[in-house]
């Protein structure tokens, strides 16, 4: 589910390190129950949504590249 959030305003809310935000987003963190209450208050949804299996029809979210954003010469 899209809500605009970034993980640095989701870390801040939910008082994580966004690189745990960014590992849950990708598939690699493993967040307790606990958490995700944590989270589902934060995002204001029910921590059901964490768990419900998407549409067939919804669109798949694409993937950020890895790594950091290059530096802007000036």
């Amino acid at each position: 589910m899209e809500r605009g959030v970034s993980q640095e305003r989701l870390a801040a809310d939910s008082q994580v390190d966004r690189a745990y935000i960014s590992e849950l987003e990708n598939k690699r963190g493993n967040p307790t129950v606990d958490f995700l209450d944590k989270l589902a208050k934060c995002l204001d949804v029910p921590l059901f949504e964490f768990f419900r299996e998407p549409e067939p029809s919804a669109r798949r979210q694409k993937a950020l590249r890895s790594g950091r954003k290059p530096r802007v010469q000036r």
